[in-house]
C-alpha cells in the first residue's frame, strides 16, 4: 500500500468511527453527513467520495459490525468443544456458555447497536435481517451443532436442538437483555451474571438432561 492509499484508508477508517459514536449518539435521523465530517475532521465531499450517501454509510457500519461478531459467536461454543465426559462437566460448560452469552450481548456498545438497528428496521429491512442473521441466528445455529453431539452421546435429550440451543440462550438472556435494552447503564454486575447462568443452566438441564 503507498502513501497516498495509507492516507486514503485512514480516512475512511476516521469516517467510520466517527459515524459509527454519532449513529450511536443521536440515531440515524439525528446524524448529518455534515456532522460525520466535522468528527472525522475530514471534508463532507471526502465523505462523500468514500460514501455514496448517508443510507450506505449507515449499512456499512452494522454489516462491519455483523462481520466482527464471527469470533464472538465462535466463542460461545469453544466450551462444549472439551473433553466432555460426564453431566457435571456438561454443566460446567453450559454455564461458561452462558456466561459467555451476557458477557457478549449486554456489552453497552452491542446495546446501544441492537436498539438502533431495531429503531431502523422499518427503513432498512434486508440489513435489520442480515444482522440477525450473522448475529443472534448464527449464534443459535452455532450452540445447536455443539448440543447435538452431547445428545447423540446420551448426556442430553431433545427432539429439536435448535429450539433447545434456544431455551439455553435466553433462559440466561431474556431478563438482563430486556431491562438493559430498556433501561441504558442498568446491566447486571459480576455476581448476578454468575448467578443468572447458574440458574439458566439448571432449569436447562431439568427439561433436557
Amino acid at each position: 500500500m503507498d502513501e497516498t492509499e495509507g492516507r486514503s484508508a485512514r480516512k475512511r477508517n476516521a469516517i467510520m468511527a466517527a459515524a459509527t459514536e454519532l449513529f450511536l449518539q443521536n440515531g440515524y435521523q439525528g446524524t448529518s453527513m455534515d456532522q460525520v465530517a466535522a468528527r472525522a475532521a475530514v471534508s463532507k465531499q471526502t465523505v462523500y467520495k468514500n460514501f455514496a450517501d448517508k443510507e450506505r454509510l449507515f449499512s456499512e457500519i452494522v454489516r462491519g459490525v455483523a462481520d466482527n461478531s464471527d469470533r464472538i459467536v465462535e466463542l460461545l461454543g469453544e466450551p462444549l468443544r472439551a473433553g466432555i465426559t460426564s453431566r457435571a462437566d456438561l454443566e460446567a460448560a453450559l454455564t461458561e456458555v452462558a456466561r459467555r452469552y451476557l458477557d457478549a450481548v449486554l456489552r453497552p456498545n452491542v446495546l446501544q447497536l441492537r436498539r438502533l438497528v431495531i429503531a431502523e428496521a422499518d427503513r432498512f429491512p434486508g440489513l435489520a435481517r442480515d444482522y440477525y442473521e450473522r448475529g443472534p441466528e448464527r449464534g443459535i445455529t452455532v450452540l445447536a451443532s455443539a448440543l447435538e453431539h452431547y445428545a447423540t452421546r446420551g448426556l442430553l435429550r431433545f427432539d429439536d436442538a435448535r429450539l433447545a440451543a434456544a431455551h439455553l440462550a435466553y433462559l440466561a438472556l431474556a431478563i438482563p437483555q430486556d431491562k438493559a435494552l430498556f433501561c441504558p447503564g442498568e446491566n447486571p454486575g459480576a455476581a448476578a451474571r454468575e448467578h443468572i447462568a447458574r440458574s439458566a443452566v439448571r432449569v436447562f438441564l431439568a427439561a433436557y438432561g
